[in-house]
């Protein structure tokens, strides 16, 4: 059975659903929803293949070490009990340890990797210094994405230029801008690079109404973030893909397009993105 929606982003490998995490899986697939766990670092990356093998279909992760998570020495990390039960140290990227998850068949990306400079030092040097540690790390993650023929899930706050002069210089590079929370003039410059879009509950929030008015609908994924970014309609605090629905609903309100017309052309996009086999069967 072909899936109704595609969350494109969940972490259900996370700590805010350690209690029933399998339970809510198999009531998404239930209702048609199939999803890709992504992971932040090692630990939850693993997670991720974990739910992935343990369901036969509609169930995928994406592997990747999320730049908050990047051990620099120059910032505090700041644990989110949402994503991690026990306080953990700064991670190294181990490419080969990633390499060796990600070759899992049910892995479907890299991510969610890229730039975060919201938390930074002080000083303007330590500054220099955090930003250049983070595209390191973003590029060996993308180096890794090209060789096991793998697109990238993107987490970009507060850094858009300068990973986007990352990006459009490496050719045949393929993803998805995660959370897109940029202007229409930023969002064209990704576009012309052949990215996706993700957008998710953070469109309650803020201001996207240009950009999901003008980009191609070829190019537009549907996502939870789950557990965060919960849709104001949404009855209890902890999001999960159940409420995908509500990000579907307001797009097609916006686009003035059936709901069903946005749910089949966005399960398409992931599809071809993610290069699901399974899905067209």
């Amino acid at each position: 059975m072909k899936p109704k929606l595609f969350d494109s982003h969940a972490h259900i490998n996370f700590n805010a659903f350690k209690e029933d995490g399998f339970e809510i899986v198999k009531k998404c697939l239930e209702q048609g929803i199939w999803m890709i766990n992504v992971g932040t670092q090692l630990t939850t990356s693993e997670r991720a293949v974990y739910y992935a093998d343990n369901f036969k279909k509609g169930v995928y992760a994406a592997v990747g070490l999320h730049p908050m998570n990047l051990k620099t020495g120059l910032v505090k990390i700041k644990i989110d009990k949402e994503e991690v039960e026990f306080e953990t140290k700064e991670e190294d990227f181990d490419y080969q340890q990633y390499k060796k998850l990600a070759q899992n068949p049910k892995v479907l990306a890299i991510g969610e990797i890229g730039l975060d400079y919201w938390r930074r030092p002080k000083t303007k040097k330590k500054q220099e210094q955090l930003k250049n540690r983070q595209k390191d790390i973003f590029v060996q993650q993308i180096k890794l994405a090209q060789e096991l023929d793998l697109p990238i899930i993107i987490h970009c706050r507060l850094a858009f230029d300068d990973l986007y002069e990352i990006i459009k210089q490496i050719p045949k590079l393929r993803g998805v801008f995660h959370c897109f929370t940029g202007n229409w003039q930023q969002a064209q410059r990704v576009l012309e690079l052949g990215f996706y879009l993700g957008f998710n509950g953070i469109i309650f929030k803020k201001d996207l109404r240009e950009v999901i008015e003008k980009a191609p609908l070829e190019k537009l994924l549907l996502e939870t973030d789950c557990p965060y970014l919960t849709p104001p309609q949404a009855r209890e605090q902890r999001n999960t893909p159940l409420n995908l629905k509500y990000i579907l609903n307001e797009i097609a309100r916006i686009r003035k397009l059936p709901a069903e017309r946005i749910a089949k052309i966005t399960t398409n996009n992931a599809c071809q993105l993610f290069k699901i086999e399974d899905i067209k069967k």
